[in-house]
Formats: structure tokens, C-alpha cells, sequence
């Protein structure tokens, strides 16, 4: 599914069960079930979640700023003579890779930024900088689409937010959205494997993203989502 698709369902479906269940529904809940409805598409560079938090003008000025270090590295560190043109010719390299490439690169750089110094904001420094590390290194659909992944996004949650207001919202509303976003992803004729190395795979083959038939389905899902939400925040009060 689009990345529209996923936020709408997956954020829309997890309130709406929160609701019907009981679980409080607060801002901070709602917006964690916002995120964790993109969170296994961050594995995807060109993804909406990744687009919108790395958009390209950040990574034109990446490549600008990595420019002027490869000339700087060869004009000023001539005294490194070889080293000076081997260090600038990387940097030259780095500079000039796929905007798919280096979006993994930026993640892998401001994960290790805020686990090193993000210390203020711990334990979500830990939280966001190992997603972003382990996003940046596998591949699409792959890791962050499986039952091992969904279950340690709910208990980073859980252990994160212990001793806090609403703690039960915030890994109830995680966990849920993550998980509807797989299932999902079932929906189309890739799927997905929840439980690899097991090459069991999920796959209801109802549609294909991207086609029309695809969106149609997305747009009835979509629907069925805002249906689920009137229902249970407004016609039954």
C-alpha cells in the first residue's frame, strides 16, 4: 500500500479499537499510532515517512557541504600527500551516490548522532537512533515487515514508557498501528514474511500497489477506515 493508505488505516483503525476497548485515547497516544503506522516503510528510502523526515533539499545541501569537504581535504591536506587525494576521492564518491543511498547514509549518521549524543532525551535517543541504524542496513520489506519487528517496536514502547501518564495508550497504540500496517501489506501480491528465516509468506494477492485496481482497493479501505472512526467517536457517543 501508498503511504497515504497506510497512515489513514492503520492510524484510523488503531484509535477506533482504542476507543471501542476502552484504552484511553490522548494526543501523545494518537501520535505515536501516527508514526508507527509509516515506521516498517522506513526501511524504504523513497518512502513518505523518510521523504517528509529527509526531503531532498536537505540532501542537495548534504551533498554541497560534502563537496567543499573533498576540496578542502585536497587543497589543505597536502602534507597528507597520498592520503589528502584518497580521503577527498571518497568524500567525492559519498557525494555523488544515489538520493536513495544517501538518505541510508543520513539515517546511519543521525542514529549514531542521537545514541551518542542524545543522552537528554534518553531512553528515546536509544529508541530512535537503533531504528534508524537497523532501517538504514536492510533491505525493503524485509526486517521491519515481520512479527519480530512489530513485537520490539511494542516493547521499546512498554519499557520506555513506564512510570508515565498514559504509558498503556502509548505501547497499546504502537504495537496495534504497526502490526495493521503488515497486515496491510498482506494485502498485495508481494505480502510480506513475518517470520524469517522461514520462508512462509503472507500474501492475499488482492492487490498491487500502485495500480489502479490497487488504489481502488486503498480508496475503499480508506473509506471503511473513516466509516469505523464516525462510528465509534460520534454515532455512538
Amino acid at each position: 500500500m501508498m503511504g497515504r493508505a497506510h497512515l489513514i488505516i492503520s492510524t484510523g483503525v488503531t484509535l477506533s479499537v482504542m476507543g471501542m476497548s476502552g484504552v484511553q485515547v490522548t494526543l501523545p497516544a494518537a501520535a505515536v499510532a501516527l508514526v508507527s503506522s509509516l515506521l516498517p516503510d522506513i526501511d524504504e528510502p523513497n518512502s513518505l515517512l523518510v521523504r517528509k523526515a529527509i526531503p531532498a533539499e536537505i540532501l542537495r545541501l548534504l551533498q554541497l557541504a560534502m563537496i567543499g569537504a573533498a576540496l578542502f581535504v585536497l587543497f589543505y591536506g597536502r602534507d597528507y600527500a597520498p592520503w589528502n587525494f584518497a580521503l577527498a576521492g571518497l568524500i567525492g564518491v559519498v557525494s555523488f551516490l544515489p538520493s536513495r543511498t544517501l538518505r541510508h547514509v543520513v539515517m546511519f549518521l543521525i542514529g549514531l548522532g542521537l545514541i551518542a549524543f542524545g543522552q537528554g532525551f534518553s531512553p528515546w535517543n536509544l529508541i530512535a537512533g537503533s531504528v534508524l541504524i537497523v532501517a538504514s542496513l536492510v533491505t525493503h520489506r524485509g526486517f521491519t515487515h515481520t512479527i519480530y519487528a512489530a513485537c520490539g517496536w511494542c516493547a521499546l514502547l512498554y519499557f520506555a514508557s513506564q512510570g508515565k501518564e498514559g504509558a498503556e495508550s502509548l505501547w497499546f497504540a504502537g504495537g496495534l498501528s504497526y502490526s495493521i500496517h503488515l497486515l496491510s501489506d498482506a494485502l498485495t501480491n508481494r505480502g510480506i514474511r513475518p517470520l524469517p528465516p522461514l520462508k512462509w509468506r503472507i500474501k492475499l494477492k488482492i492487490m498491487s500497489t500502485g495500480s489502479r485496481w490497487g488504489r481502488t482497493v486503498e480508496n475503499i479501505c480508506i473509506l471503511l477506515t473513516l466509516v469505523l472512526l464516525w462510528y465509534v467517536f460520534m454515532a455512538s457517543g
